[in-house]
């Protein structure tokens, strides 16, 4: 093992591993699920790292001793408290309804954005909370440690870090797309300056794809910023933890529950956040319009949607729930029969339906209109058991990966939308299951430590 395999680590989160929920007056700590928790967590689990993330509730801040830790679940964290109207500002007014919605390519430019003196104050409050974060590192990050700073929330932190604690090495790894110079040129000139100046202070900055790498070298170079050293690592969820998922109790109650909704159907499924930029709406204007045309599949079709709420500290969001909800209410009006409901729409968190989900579907549709990556397209094939196939869009960060092997889709088209859902229904068995084989090889090439291992050797 090389020295720099031996230096320390510090993991630099928005949300951290673990969280808190009260019971009985005490704090009780949750392990975190996903991608990000599975690709990272074996290094906490090993003693080779630390963790920095923010509080996120009354009970993360209840946890926090005298030291900044939190402790369970076998983890430690370092949480950061910040007041709740900082903390707001900085994660809805900028993280979710500014940053997100320039990566995503969502603004409605004839309307949004609109900086006025509220988004400026905002935006303070986003470099207080990147500030809080890079003091945090600079007062208790080992020394030369490597510092994995992850996602747009923290754009800023090491440009800060730097000024006193020029022994560390920083990588930044984002999450999302990222915006090409259109998209990019909605920030007011000021703050495309200070985010790109703060990712060029990173030894390394990395993406899930090519095409996103590639969007932040134009960017950078179209608003006279040097980019930094770039590199590409996708990351994957972890397949034992979801195999554990797909073999318990919880999982097997909810295939039995959906085997009855399903019975001799094809089954068309798909599994999101309720996200404006998961395309939702459109996605159901598809399957109506494929209704509406292959009236022999009326009765012999259903979809399955698990879509729960997200963000709705945000109008916009409030308003898609909305927006969704009424568009599963006018498909089954239209075409619903007694004995046949043509969507069944489940708006809770529940995991392993989730799961069973994608263990049974025939048509796992992913359409997003921009996604960083979108591992439901990696774990829908991974966890498959009936031959399925995959519709994704080709703005899906997973489709540079998984193109091979699925149904790809501009996911602006509707009628694009129904041809994809019919070929996907229509194709044959011995070439769904040819395919079905291509494309669990494809989604399950690489493992989360793989994804870790490219952040350590950029740092």
């Amino acid at each position: 093992m090389s020295r720099a395999d031996d230096r320390p680590v510090v993991i630099v989160s928005n949300r951290g591993p673990l969280s808190f929920t009260t019971v009985d007056g005490s704090p009780v700590a949750k392990r975190g699920s996903g991608g990000l928790v599975s690709g990272l967590a074996p290094l906490l689990d090993s003693g080779r790292a630390s963790w920095t993330a923010a509080a996120l509730s009354d009970a993360d801040r209840s946890a926090i001793d005298d030291d900044g830790l939190a402790r369970g679940a076998g983890l430690e964290v370092r949480l950061i408290d910040i007041d709740t109207h900082t903390m707001r500002r900085y994660y809805d007014d900028i993280s979710n309804s500014t940053l997100w919605f320039v990566h995503h390519g969502l603004y409605d430019r004839v309307r949004a954005p609109a900086y006025d003196q509220g988004w400026w104050d905002a935006w303070e409050a986003y470099r207080e909370v990147n500030n809080r974060f890079a003091e945090s590192i600079a007062e208790h990050a080992p020394g030369g440690a490597r510092v994995l700073v992850q996602d747009y929330h923290l754009s800023l932190v090491a440009r800060r870090a730097r000024l006193e604690r020029d022994d560390l090495s920083f990588v930044h790894f984002h999450h999302t797309p990222f915006a090409g110079p259109e998209d990019f040129s909605a920030l007011p000139p000021s703050v495309r300056k200070e985010l790109l100046e703060g990712l060029s202070s990173h030894d390394a900055c990395g993406f899930h794809t090519s095409n996103w790498e590639t969007n932040y070298r134009l960017t950078s170079s179209r608003f006279g910023v040097a980019a930094g050293r770039t590199f590409i690592g996708t990351l994957n969820s972890d397949l034992d933890d979801l195999r554990t998922v797909a073999a318990g109790e919880a999982c097997r109650t909810a295939l039995d529950a959906l085997e009855e909704v399903v019975g001799d159907r094809t089954l068309i499924a798909r599994v999101d956040r309720m996200e404006l930029s998961k395309n939702i709406v459109r996605g159901f204007a598809g399957y109506d319009r494929l209704l509406e045309r292959r009236p022999d599949l009326r009765g012999r079709v259903v979809f399955a949607a698990t879509c729960y709420p997200s963000r709705l500290g945000v109008e916009d969001y409030r308003r898609y729930h909305d927006e969704v909800i009424d568009s599963v209410a006018l498909v089954n009006e239209r075409w619903g029969e007694a004995d046949w409901q043509p969507i069944h729409l489940f708006t809770d968190d529940d995991f392993p339906r989730s799961v069973a989900l994608m263990r049974r579907y025939d048509v796992l549709l992913v359409n997003p209109i921009r996604d960083g990556l979108n591992l439901v397209a990696k774990e829908g094939p991974a966890l498959n058991e009936h031959d399925g196939s995959l519709v994704l869009s080709t703005e899906a960060g997973a489709y540079s990966e998984l193109n091979e092997a699925c149904d790809g889709l501009f996911p602006f088209d509707i009628e694009a939308t129904a041809d994809a859902l019919e070929a996907a229904i229509d194709r044959d068995p011995q070439q769904r299951a040819f395919t079905a084989r291509n494309l669990e090889a494809l989604a399950t090439a690489r493992t989360p430590a793989d994804w870790l291992a490219d952040q350590l050797e950029a740092g």
